[in-house]
């Protein structure tokens, strides 16, 4: 196996490798406090807000991801520039970017599976514990800041360790959309050097790396928030 492309193409590998980590936190960070807001509109939300909550998961759930990364960047893209005054702000070099329209839908795909994972732990946490804090004299907001939310994001880190990861996979999608990823990086490689495996091979590796990094950030985490039942 043929390795040596590497120190030609080790500039457009890191910025490559940059963009798929950017395009990771990006969307899990603001997806997660998107899902927040949409778990509590179903789980404790008025009835219209819990309805508009659910359709808008089961919607962007039930559809694939590739599909809603399409409809913006092809269907909404083609339709900014019909927007007056856009293409003299300051906000067209960033929403004319293949990138703008991946961060948008990774994150919005994200929460929307993210909110079914935390509604369903704002669910398990024990009714004891809520009625204790409200004992307390806690105000609902509080309750929520203090209690509620924080115990039940304890009982999902495992299955949010897990979203992160099936995001961390899902980037490669971006490369549909202009974006040159990591694994867009991978694919030019391959079309310059005729070499099919190693770049791909490059591109496991980061992955792999980069997941046992992410898995183990989370079991630190639950080891210093054990889950008490």
């Amino acid at each position: 196996m043929d390795f040596s492309w590497i120190s030609g193409y080790w500039p457009l590998i890191v910025a490559g490798a940059i963009q798929t980590v950017l395009l990771l936190v990006i969307s899990v960070v603001l997806g997660f406090i998107l899902a927040i807001g949409l778990a509590l509109a179903q789980v404790n939300g008025p009835g219209w807000l819990r309805w508009c909550a659910k359709t808008y998961c089961t919607c962007l759930r039930g559809t694939p991801l590739l599909i809603q990364l399409w409809l913006l960047y092809y269907g909404v893209g083609s339709l900014l520039p019909m927007i007056p005054g856009l293409r003299s702000s300051f906000l067209w070099p960033i929403v004319r970017e293949g990138f703008f329209f991946a961060a948008v839908s990774f994150t919005l795909n994200y929460a929307a599976y993210e909110a079914e994972v935390l509604r369903g732990a704002l669910l398990a946490v024990p009714k004891g514990e809520l009625e204790a804090g409200r004992a307390f004299g806690m105000s609902r907001s509080t309750l929520l800041r203090r209690i509620w939310l924080p115990r039940a994001i304890r009982i999902a880190l495992p299955t949010i360790a897990g979203e992160v990861v099936l995001q961390l996979k899902a980037t490669p999608l971006a490369f549909t959309v202009t974006v040159m990823d990591l694994y867009a990086v991978a694919y030019k490689i391959r079309q310059d050097t005729l070499l099919v495996y190693e770049p791909l091979l490059v591109v496991t590796i980061f992955y792999v790396c980069l997941t046992l990094i992410i898995t183990r950030a989370f079991r630190a985490v639950e080891m210093q928030v054990p889950i008490r039942r």
